[in-house]
């Protein structure tokens, strides 16, 4: 069964019950993305790491010629 048939099923139902409509699928996905980014922030910050700019840091010190 695929997520939009899932969907109209718990909906069919809901209405027969007279219960609200269940939220559509992907309607909450940008909300979910937005709170694992501040999720993984806080984190780097309790952790002692810099919150944003970490990859392009690493990439920096990675490929940086390096003294000898």
């Amino acid at each position: 069964m695929s997520i939009t048939q899932q969907y109209l099923l718990d909906s069919y139902r809901a209405r027969a019950l007279g219960e609200p409509d269940p939220p559509a699928p992907g309607r909450h996905d940008a909300d979910l993305v937005r709170e694992l980014r501040d999720h993984r922030r806080f984190h780097a910050v309790i952790a002692g790491r810099p919150a944003r700019g970490r990859v392009r840091y690493a990439l920096r010190r990675w490929l940086s010629p390096r003294a000898l």
